[in-house]
């Protein structure tokens, strides 16, 4: 059975809807038709936002999973909206800070779903039925990283994998162990640097802490590991501690795919059992798919580029 696997959309349902064409998906009074009877589609979370027509996408989507053509696991953006339209029952405020910034972030879905507005409460409420990853016999996908010890740690506490209200508060909550183990695998993995080893960003903040590129299960050194550095060489060429190693992707693992990171040019692999889709289709890009079929190394021949139609 193949599946087409399908990154960020945010909102960009034309975009979606050239790709399900070009991939061999048919909208009839029948429902949705392909020529393989099992095929099916994953999506990688990021339906939101950004784009215009977020109603849209998650109406075409929704459909596919209805009748049970198609999976979709919770990225960022789904996370995001979630604690911004969901009120901490103690405080009575929202999870997410509604302010300027979080609002101008999630406007073009609250162009559509207004706080407190039936629709809105109802599409949250489908959200918290939505898993945060998603492990089949031949592959692993997730949002933004996928770490064996966070993975481990999600299972224990979240069985289901799924924020029902309760796990969604506690989500918010930085001191709650569930906490980072979400962000990480909607966000990506990022470790304080060794004592005294500082850099600064591209908006020139001094920052102790690094996002890692856990992808690299080959990686030995922390300037190998680390991402969206300005200047590499300010990162130590020194070996990485167990705590950092465990964060990377085995070579060995399953084949796992993800989104969320914006990547540039041309599709690439990000290691041999690692590839990233996000080709930025919610702002102008191309939304990049990858057909998974048998148990097969990764290859760039699997990889499709959509354009808006």
């Amino acid at each position: 059975m193949n599946t087409d696997i399908i990154p960020d959309i945010h909102g960009q349902h034309e975009i979606l809807l050239t790709a399900l064409k070009g991939l061999g998906w048919r909208r009839s009074g029948t429902g949705w038709t392909h020529p393989e009877p099992d095929r099916r589609v994953l999506f990688l979370g990021d339906l939101i936002d950004r784009g215009p027509e977020n109603a849209a996408v998650i109406r075409t989507v929704r459909s596919l999973i209805d009748e049970d053509r198609a999976d979709l696991i919770l990225g960022n953006h789904e996370l995001n909206a979630m604690q911004f339209h969901t009120a901490n029952p103690d405080t009575g405020r929202p999870l997410r800070r509604n302010d300027p910034k979080n609002t101008r972030q999630h406007r073009t879905f609250l162009d559509e779903f207004a706080p407190g507005a039936p629709e809105t409460r109802e599409v949250m409420a489908w959200l918290r039925t939505i898993p945060l990853l998603i492990e089949a016999d031949r592959f692993r996908a997730v949002h933004a990283a996928w770490a064996e010890p966070t993975v481990a740690g999600l299972r224990a506490l979240l069985p289901g994998l799924r924020l029902d209200e309760g796990a969604l508060i506690r989500s918010a909550d930085k001191n709650d162990p569930l906490h980072a183990l979400v962000e990480e695998v909607t966000k990506g993995p990022e470790t304080r640097l060794p004592d005294g080893v500082t850099f600064f960003d591209k908006d020139g903040a001094e920052r102790d802490a690094v996002r890692l590129c856990w992808w690299r299960g080959d990686a030995a050194t922390w300037r190998e590991v680390a991402m969206s550095i300005p200047d590499p060489g300010v990162i130590p060429d020194t070996e990485l501690p167990d705590h950092v190693r465990a964060q990377t992707y085995p070579e060995g693992a399953l084949p796992v795919l993800f989104g969320h990171y914006w990547m540039t040019g041309e599709p690439r692999l990000q290691a041999p059992n690692a590839l990233c889709l996000d080709y930025s289709a919610g702002v102008g890009g191309p939304l990049v798919t990858y057909e998974m079929g048998d148990p097969a190394p990764l290859s760039l021949d699997r990889v499709r580029m959509h354009g808006p139609g």
